[in-house]
């Protein structure tokens, strides 16, 4: 019975963490300030980049802060939870829930990125994770998290093609986790989440080798507004 009670209240710790990832602050956004449905704007993102391009600076930075904090927070929640006395009286054993709580935390990290992108408030679509990811990676490892950070403002900084700085940071976080040797689940994070990131991307991978990806504030070519 007390196992049985263990695993039901993990399965609601991931739940909770994609409903907070699901918060559609990019859409509401839109919604609030201009009357658009962002998700037909644009690259169809629900992300800061495509508020920056639709609906101004003001707005993009409040919902770029806004899904950072929502990775923190899915982190932070499962912490929190690892350290009340009735979360600790289900687990199996005190050495157990040790072990268990950087696991869980970073299956809430993978939910709360889930729940950005696959929003169950719009119909399962939305953003690309990026901004919601970095900040389950800065609360899971804060070195890995500023290294990883550091990779797309230098890309961004080049080139001022935010999915260019988005698409390395990918790439390097799952090198950096590695090569510091951080614990085995949070390895498994940056290799998994850095691939759903890049997976998020397809599209703009596509233009980047069309040489056709705006730079930052620049709009979509209408052609291809119109396939996103």
């Amino acid at each position: 019975m007390g196992n049985g009670i263990w695993w039901v209240a993990n399965v609601g710790v991931l739940v909770v963490a994609y409903l907070l990832g699901s918060l559609p602050s990019g859409y509401l956004a839109g919604k609030l300030l201009k009357g658009i449905d962002i998700r037909e704007q644009g690259s169809g993102s629900t992300g800061a980049t495509n508020v920056l391009r639709t609906v101004g600076k003001g707005p993009a930075a409040v919902v770029l802060a806004a899904d950072i904090l929502k990775g923190v927070a899915a982190v932070l929640f499962v912490r929190w939870l690892g350290n009340l006395p009735t979360l600790i009286a289900l687990a199996p054993s005190a050495e157990s829930l040790t072990i268990w709580i950087p696991w869980l935390a970073t299956l809430a990290g993978l939910a709360a990125l889930l729940g950005h992108s696959r929003s169950i408030w719009l119909k399962f679509t939305g953003g690309k994770s990026v901004a919601t990811g970095l900040g389950v990676l800065l609360t899971l490892d804060w070195q890995v998290g500023l290294a990883t950070l550091g990779v797309f403002v230098i890309l961004l900084a080049l080139f001022r093609i935010v999915s260019l700085g988005s698409i390395a940071a990918a790439f390097a976080v799952g090198i950096l986790m590695v090569a510091l040797q951080k614990p085995l689940a949070y390895q498994l994070f940056a290799v998994t989440a850095g691939a759903y990131v890049i997976l998020r991307h397809r599209g703009n991978i596509q233009r980047l080798l069309a040489g056709t990806e705006p730079q930052i504030g620049q709009k979509l070519p209408q052609s291809e507004e119109a396939q996103s």
